[in-house]
C-alpha cells in the first residue's frame, strides 16, 4: 500500500479534528503525524483516541528540545525529518487542520490527481482563502459545507493569498526525496546534484513551477499560479466566534504575530463562491460516520464541541474580546470583505484603520453580491 502522510501541528483544534481527518482519509491519505503542545480543549484526548484505533500518531511537540531557535511548527518538522514514520512514507505533506486538499480531476482522490500529473516529485497546492460568509455563530457542522465564500482565483494581494503547501515524493537520494529539509510550505534545499532540471515539480494545474521556485519561495505570483487540478481550501477564519478562540490560543508559526483585526481583514475573503469541494463531502461523511463508531471517538468529539462553546462564552465575557468580536462582525468589516481586491498590500498588512474613507463610500454603492 502506498503510504501518504500528513504532518501537522495542533493547539486547541479539538472540534475540527474529526472532519479534517475523515475528509483527508476519504481522498486517499492514510497516515497522520500530529504534534501537539499546551492543549486544554480536548485536542489531545481526541487524537489519542484516534491513535488508539490506529488512525494516526500523536506526539508531544519537542520543539523546545530541538537545537536552534525554532517556533513550535518548524521545531516539530526538524524532529520529524529523522522519524522512521516519515522516512518510510511514500508521499509526505505538511498541512494544518484548517486546510483541505480539494482535487478537481477524476473522482477527486489522490489517485486521480497523480494520474493527471504523471510522474512527479513535488506538487505545490495553492491556497484559496475562504471567509466566514457572515456566519458569526459557531455550529457543529462540517467546515467545508458551511463556508463557501472565498477569494477570487486571481488574488495577488495579500501575499498570503497565493501561499502554497506541498506534497513530495520520498523517492530520491536525499533525506526529503530529492531535497534535504521539510519546510512549512514546501520541501527545501535541493540535494547535491538536484535542481530545476532534475526535480519534477508542478503547480496546482500540473504545470512545471518556475526554476527559481525550486530553489526558494513559499508562494506563487502572477506568472505562476494554477488551480485546475487541485486547490488547498484554507478556512483561516471559520465563524467569528471560533476565530476569537483561535486568536486566544495563539499560533504555531509566526508565534509573535497577533491574529487581530489586520489578520481577519486580509484572510476573510467573501468575494466569490466556490462550492467545488461539496462534491467530495458525501464521501467524507461516510468516513466521519465510520470513525465516529469507533469506541470513544464520538464522546471525544461531543466533549470538544461543548468545550469550544464554553470557551466562546467565557471569552466573550471579557471586555477586550467582546470589543474585538464586535469589530470583526461589524457592517463595515462585512462590507469590505466583499471588496478586498480594492485594498493594496500595505492596507491589508496594517489593518482596517488604514482604509481611506473614500473606499468605504465607493464600495457602499456596489450591489451586495452575497444578498440572497
Amino acid at each position: 500500500m502506498t503510504r501518504r502522510l500528513i504532518i501537522t501541528c495542533m493547539k486547541n483544534e479539538a472540534p475540527f479534528i474529526l472532519e479534517w481527518v475523515a475528509y483527508h482519509r476519504s481522498i486517499g491519505f492514510n497516515d497522520f503525524l500530529v504534534f501537539t503542545n499546551d492543549c486544554d480543549d480536548g485536542t489531545v484526548e481526541m487524537l489519542d483516541c484516534l491513535a488508539g484505533h490506529g488512525i494516526l500518531t500523536r506526539m508531544d511537540n519537542p520543539y523546545l528540545d530541538i537545537p536552534g531557535d525554532h517556533n513550535p511548527q518548524k521545531g516539530a518538522l526538524r524532529f520529524a525529518e529523522d522519524l522512521p514514520k516519515v522516512a518510510e512514507a511514500d508521499w509526505v505533506m505538511v498541512s494544518d487542520v484548517d486546510e483541505f486538499v480539494n482535487i478537481h480531476t477524476g473522482d477527486g482522490t489522490l489517485d486521480a490527481l497523480f494520474a493527471a500529473t504523471g510522474e512527479i516529485d513535488v506538487i505545490s497546492m495553492q491556497w484559496r482563502l475562504f471567509g466566514n460568509g457572515d456566519l458569526d455563530a459557531y455550529e457543529d457542522k462540517f467546515v467545508t459545507e458551511q463556508f463557501i465564500h472565498c477569494a477570487p482565483k486571481f488574488a495577488p494581494n495579500p501575499v498570503q493569498a497565493w501561499a502554497v503547501k506541498s506534497m513530495y515524493s520520498n523517492a530520491g537520494d536525499h533525506k526529503v526525496g530529492k531535497l534535504t529539509r521539510i519546510g512549512v510550505h514546501r520541501p527545501m534545499n535541493p540535494g547535491k546534484g538536484e535542481g530545476p532540471d532534475t526535480i519534477r515539480w508542478v503547480d496546482g494545474s500540473g504545470r512545471p513551477v518556475l526554476d527559481k521556485f525550486v530553489k526558494e519561495g513559499w508562494r506563487f505570483g502572477t506568472h505562476s499560479y494554477g488551480y485546475d487540478l487541485v486547490t488547498l481550501n484554507h478556512y483561516a477564519c471559520r465563524s467569528a466566534e471560533s476565530f476569537v478562540v483561535k486568536r486566544d490560543r495563539g499560533r504555531v508559526n509566526h508565534v509573535d504575530r497577533d491574529q487581530g483585526l489586520a489578520y481577519w481583514l486580509r484572510m476573510n475573503f467573501n468575494m466569490e463562491q466556490d462550492r467545488s469541494i461539496l462534491a467530495h463531502v458525501p464521501r467524507a461523511y461516510e468516513e466521519f460516520d465510520r470513525l465516529a463508531q469507533l469506541d470513544g471517538v464520538l464522546k471525544c468529539h461531543s466533549d470538544a464541541v461543548r468545550a469550544h462553546k464554553n470557551k466562546i462564552k467565557s471569552l466573550l465575557k471579557r471586555p477586550d474580546t467582546k470589543d474585538f468580536y464586535q469589530d470583526i462582525t461589524s457592517d463595515r468589516m462585512q462590507l469590505v470583505s466583499r471588496h478586498l481586491n480594492l485594498l493594496n498590500r500595505k492596507i491589508l498588512t496594517e489593518g482596517p484603520g488604514r482604509i481611506p474613507k473614500e473606499i468605504f463610500e465607493r464600495i457602499a454603492q456596489v450591489p451586495d453580491l452575497m444578498a440572497g
